[in-house]
């Protein structure tokens, strides 16, 4: 197969050419390559054509650790995942791309449904199964062609309770563009990662994927508050016809009142609203994983519904024998956070 490799540094051309894949979310959009710039970091933007025609597209980070610098291409690449010719060449491109950049491996968890046969598939370009998430790998999905009637038909009772309770307690919500709410987001978050023993992320994370989107009107910060005190914010992406729930905080007032539940059912209208036909809750734990740290958020979200899907799990290409010390590295590391 004759194919070509172009590196794109033009956004237009870019986001001209996702727009081809229907599953492509907002980890592969230029935004999130611009937030990723903006964190200090190495982006690859990798466009596959043959005879002009696009086959595919890759973004690829450059990520810098102790443990050493590897490749990480979070929802890609964006391929067709049944052609093991295409698949091989592809990824020969991208180790050559790799070692240049001094990677010892390359980390991708692709936008393409989890199976058996795509397993092998990934295993004839020699990855296997990584230790480490590198982004949400099993997912709620809310249908948003439904009507909104439709939508709380298939939540649970108390789902559908709570957010009518939520009118009754005259909660406001709050549409938000001001960049100045990341600091108490930020804020919130640490408070939460005390409590339940998570890593946070860092101010500088959080403020500069914001206003990355915000330049687009691709991300709105969304607040429900009572008598003007906040309860729970929900951080949501819109992107490519989806909206995505990928951050959210609450308030200890909040366990009194049903604010978590108003700010999502606003951000399903809003995804609406705006054309999206999917809401994606984000990661969630496998329900038979009890101590799975995703745990109780998870019964949170298959309140309102939807489908849960799995995506192949993130996958790793060693490209040096150090990679090995990074496995077992994360082996442990998995185990102590219950991951």
């Amino acid at each position: 197969m004759n194919i070509t490799f172009l590196y794109i540094t033009d956004k237009n051309v870019w986001e001209s050419n996702i727009l081809l894949f229907k599953n492509a979310n907002f980890l592969q959009s230029w935004n999130w390559s611009l937030f990723q710039e903006r964190m200090g970091k190495i982006v690859v933007r990798l466009l596959i054509q043959k005879n002009n025609v696009t086959l595919g597209m890759a973004l690829l980070v450059c990520e810098k650790a102790k443990r050493g610098t590897y490749i990480s291409i979070a929802g890609g690449p964006l391929i067709d995942w049944t052609n093991q010719e295409l698949i091989n060449l592809v990824f020969e491109k991208i180790k050559l791309i790799a070692k240049e950049k001094g990677a010892i491996f390359i980390r991708f968890r692709p936008q393409a449904i989890d199976s058996i046969e795509l397993r092998n598939t990934v295993a004839k370009i020699g990855a296997k199964t990584s230790q480490m998430h590198l982004t949400a790998d099993l997912t709620l999905q809310l249908n948003l062609e439904n009507s909104e009637d439709e939508i709380l038909k298939q939540m649970r009772k108390n789902t559908r309770y709570s957010i009518n309770k939520s009118d009754r307690e005259g909660i406001s919500i709050n549409f938000s563009k001001d960049k100045n709410d990341i600091k108490e987001f930020y804020d919130l978050q640490i408070k939460l990662a005390k409590k339940h023993g998570f890593v946070p992320f860092t101010y500088d994370f959080l403020y500069n994927q914001f206003i990355s989107f915000l330049e687009d009107d691709q991300v709105l910060m969304i607040h429900s508050k009572l008598n003007n005190r906040l309860l729970a914010t929900a951080f949501i992406i819109f992107y490519n016809k989806e909206a995505v729930y990928h951050y959210g905080i609450s308030t200890p007032e909040n366990g009194k009142y049903a604010g978590s539940y108003a700010c999502q059912w606003a951000a399903i209208k809003e995804a609406k609203r705006r054309g999206c036909i999917k809401y994606n809750f984000w990661g969630i734990a496998p329900e038979n994983e009890l101590n799975h740290r995703f745990t109780g958020v998870s019964l949170f979200k298959r309140g309102f519904g939807g489908e849960e899907v799995k995506y192949l799990p993130s996958h790793d290409i060693s490209l040096s024998p150090l990679y090995h010390l990074t496995y077992y590295f994360e082996m442990l590391r998995r185990k102590f956070r219950k991951l």
